[in-house]
């Protein structure tokens, strides 16, 4: 199969290339994403308790938390997925983004702070019996 006709797009009837500049963004992105990776390894290297590790002693601010509830609440895919479902079919995936702050308000003041009552860190830590 020929280059062009596998990077060509429906949409706007053009080959699509990946380009200088997307090259540097792209890797200046990974590289600021190791860099933190790294800085952390080296900062909290002598920590030994897993509360410490997972929940950072029980001492983080608002916008830390508030990120990491957003990145395990939203998937790769749905970052993806979303701006080419919206393209296609223009407001009709509103319902879903309603939905997702339905979801967000009851996982704000129903859910979580029944976890941090119980002082568990998971909804696997749950048992039935």
């Amino acid at each position: 199969m020929e280059d062009n006709v596998k990077n060509y797009s429906f949409n706007t009837g053009k080959v699509s290339t990946f380009g200088v500049l997307d090259y540097v963004i792209f890797s200046f992105t990974l590289l600021v994403s190791v860099a933190i990776g790294i800085f952390y390894a080296i900062k909290d290297r002598h920590q030994t308790s897993t509360k410490a590790y997972l929940l950072a002693g029980g001492n983080m601010s608002v916008l830390p938390v508030a990120l990491s509830l957003v990145a395990s609440f939203m998937s790769a895919i749905t970052l993806l997925g979303t701006p080419a479902e919206i393209y296609n079919f223009n407001t009709m995936f509103m319902d879903m983004t309603l939905a997702y702050i339905i979801a967000m308000f009851l996982a704000a003041y129903v859910y979580i702070p029944i976890f941090y009552r119980l002082h568990i860190t998971s909804v696997y830590e749950v048992s039935p019996f």
